[in-house]
């Protein structure tokens, strides 16, 4: 009997459901094994796609149909294999089994029911919260196409944090990138420029036909950043399709000066706050960043007095440091801040991948999806997952809009701005006869 045990729940083990075609309820038996090859079948698939095909099951997995269905599948074999294997304890009869057999079997199957059961269960638990996450925070919305071949995301960091009022850009980063090879450019620009441009057809365009500022503006200050707060909070009303589609007045602003100074068209903006970018840092586990000099921690508002120093060298920062590291301002520059805060953009890039992510979703999914803005759609994440791939097996190019690049914030020649940015997005030509 002992033997008996063994034969039919190492055999509900190996192929769920043969216990009972042996011992039990054979249509239980046919059904269990039925579903087992399926889900086998189904698992194998996922194995070729990610390697033949990744972005197909990169769209699946961030899709909300596409996640139910994982979940409900996860969840629905979790109760089979639990059915079959407390099925199987039964004919097994293992109360005229060996004492010693006894408990060795039952611990045996009991510890394989709950990893496998368990592990199913999870998975479908994590899949119904990363699509609540995915939800929340991408749109439903049909996927633009590349302008020239590209595609230009506009990256705004928010300063709104426990310590501020409101919102302003504090960081604008354009990134562009080769929609076939992923290769990437990140172009900063200081908040400070002044007499923006902005793109043919913006409603800002009228108002401000010789650049943002040109003869004051709605707000104490006139620059690049205050856009976005003087449209937020005085004319809203010029984008009255910002929110149904999933923006705001003040980034579509934004992005029409964004458009105007680069000459390039932005498909795409995600927006995040200093507060949220700290927890999600965190969620991810914290970023290596190879800091070149010493950066200090402020203790006031003002950012004079010096709390604590970051140290030089490969730090593993958490989200309050890294935070403070993009932010810092004692005895230092935009142009400094401007430069830490594209190591730190890189350094994500670079350093979180599908996998990581997923095992950590529930965190990230508590610390983003009421701190990030994006209106990127949600059936284009399987597309850009696959993309992000590629860019991060590859050098990620930088260009600051600043004086050290001959861009005078205070008074730009827009121009020369244009083609310092053409000459970093252009395609790159291979010759073909080079040997």
């Amino acid at each position: 009997m002992t033997k008996r045990a063994w034969w039919l729940l190492g055999l509900n083990v190996l192929i769920p459901g043969s216990a009972q075609l042996l011992a039990g309820n054979r249509k239980l038996g046919r059904f269990g094994v039925v579903v087992s090859f399926l889900f086998l079948l189904i698992v194998a698939t996922s194995v070729v796609l990610s390697v033949a095909a990744p972005t197909v099951l990169l769209t699946v997995g961030s899709s909300t149909l596409g996640l139910w269905a994982i979940a409900l599948i996860l969840a629905f074999y979790a109760v089979l294999w639990l059915i079959l294997t407390v099925n199987a304890w039964s004919l097994a009869n293992l109360g005229r089994a060996t004492p010693v057999g006894r408990s060795v079997v039952a611990a045996f199957s009991a510890i394989v029911l709950v990893v496998v059961a368990g592990t199913a269960g999870y998975g479908a638990y994590i899949a119904t919260t990363a699509n609540s996450f995915l939800s929340d925070v991408f749109i439903a919305a049909p996927t633009k196409e590349p302008i020239d071949g590209r595609y230009n995301i506009l990256l705004l960091g928010g300063d709104a944090g426990v310590d501020r009022d409101g919102l302003r850009p504090d960081s604008i980063t354009v990134a562009s990138i080769d929609a076939e090879t992923g290769e990437a450019v990140l172009i900063g620009l200081p908040r400070d420029i002044q007499l923006a441009p902005f793109v043919e057809g913006s409603p800002l365009a009228d108002i401000y036909p010789d650049g943002y500022g040109s003869y004051g503006c709605a707000v104490d200050v006139c620059m690049l950043n205050s856009v976005y707060t003087e449209v937020e909070l005085k004319t809203p009303e010029l984008y009255p399709d910002a929110v149904a589609n999933g923006s705001a007045p003040g980034i579509e602003a934004m992005r029409d000066a964004v458009e105007g100074i680069t000459g390039l068209g932005i498909q795409y903006y995600a927006l995040i706050d200093m507060q949220g970018f700290s927890d999600l840092i965190d969620s991810l586990g914290g970023v290596t960043i190879n800091a070149e000099e010493a950066v200090p921690i402020h203790a006031d508002a003002e950012f004079t007095i010096v709390a604590e120093w970051i140290p030089a060298g490969v730090q593993v920062m958490d989200g309050y440091h890294a935070l403070w590291y993009a932010r810092s301002r004692h005895d230092t520059s935009d142009y400094d801040r401007m430069a830490r805060q594209r190591q730190l953009q890189q350094a994500v890039i670079e350093q979180f991948t599908p996998s990581n992510v997923l095992t950590k979703v529930q965190a990230i999914a508590a610390a983003s999806s009421k701190v990030v803005t994006t209106d990127i759609p949600q059936g284009s994440l399987g597309y850009f997952v696959n993309l992000a791939s590629k860019t991060r097996a590859l050098p990620i190019g930088s260009l600051e809009l600043v004086p050290a690049n001959d861009v005078v914030p205070e008074n730009p020649d827009f121009g020369y701005v244009r083609q310092l940015v053409a000459g970093v997005t252009a395609p790159t030509v291979v010759d073909d006869n080079t040997e």
